[in-house]
């Protein structure tokens, strides 16, 4: 399963049916997890932990040093999970220790052609980052996000669950769940509606999810008088919940 002119370091650990194509490179203190694929010229440096079933093409870049001027060689970490794909020339760098020291990724993720996961990220599960997405450093992407092509995400903002970013958008604030967001200025222009429909969010669950939208954009209100009108709503509506504990935890403030 190892192609003949594929370097694998003797300190990998692969698991037996994990297969490596031409070229590639496979480092120090990497761990390949079962069904695997690594493809031609593609190069996974370490200490990289990945899962099973992920699909990683033609040179793309996992597991590289952090792009970070503080970054001295110091040990830091990437944790990658199951079945993600990651395409051509993605580029995916371990953590720094001016944070917890580790990038990590969740399960069912796809990675287009030229997207960018810099250091300390946390990408959750089912995550799509079209091409040339790129995310800055410190960045948290939640779970079921899409950002559209050349989507730009400034360092340390939030991405909420079920949010959705046009091509080309430039983000500078936190996005709370369920919003969409776009245009230059990128601002937010809704909810991510089709995208809930399509994972099976009743009618009336969407209604309520628009509903605490307005509250947060629409009606005139501080952030704070905001989420207690939308905390009340999750009451009677559970998915809201995720929206509330969100803006309660804005780092950088939400795009409005």
């Amino acid at each position: 399963m190892i192609h003949p002119t594929a370097i694998v370091d003797d300190t990998a650990e692969l698991a037996f049916d994990v297969s490596v194509g031409p070229y590639a490179i496979v480092g120090q203190g990497v761990v390949v997890g079962s069904g695997t694929r690594i493809g031609p010229h593609a190069v996974v440096r370490g200490p990289t932990c990945i899962g099973k079933e992920n699909k990683i093409f033609q040179f793309a870049s996992v597991g590289e040093d952090p792009q970070d001027k503080k970054y001295r060689g110091e040990l830091t970490y990437l944790e990658i999970g199951d079945r993600n794909v990651i395409r051509e020339f993605a580029t995916i760098h371990r953590g720094t220790v001016q944070d917890r020291g580790v990038t990590q990724i969740g399960d069912d993720n796809l990675f287009m052609a030229y997207t960018h996961v810099a250091h300390d990220c946390i990408v959750g599960n089912k995550v799509i980052m079209a091409n040339s997405a790129s995310l800055a450093g410190h960045v948290q992407l939640h779970d079921n996000a899409i950002l559209g092509g050349f989507s730009l995400v400034h360092q340390f903002c939030k991405i909420g669950q079920h949010s959705f970013s046009a091509m080309g958008s430039v983000i500078s604030r936190d996005i709370p769940p369920y919003v969409m967001v776009g245009g230059s200025p990128t601002r937010p222009h809704g909810i991510n509606s089709i995208g809930l429909e399509r994972l099976g969010f009743s009618s009336e669950t969407v209604r309520q999810i628009r509903k605490a939208y307005k509250v947060v954009y629409k009606n005139g209100l501080k952030l704070e008088e905001a989420i207690q009108v939308v905390e009340k709503m999750a009451l009677e509506t559970p998915e809201l919940l995720c929206m509330v504990d969100f803006l309660k935890h804005t780092g950088r403030s939400i795009i409005r």
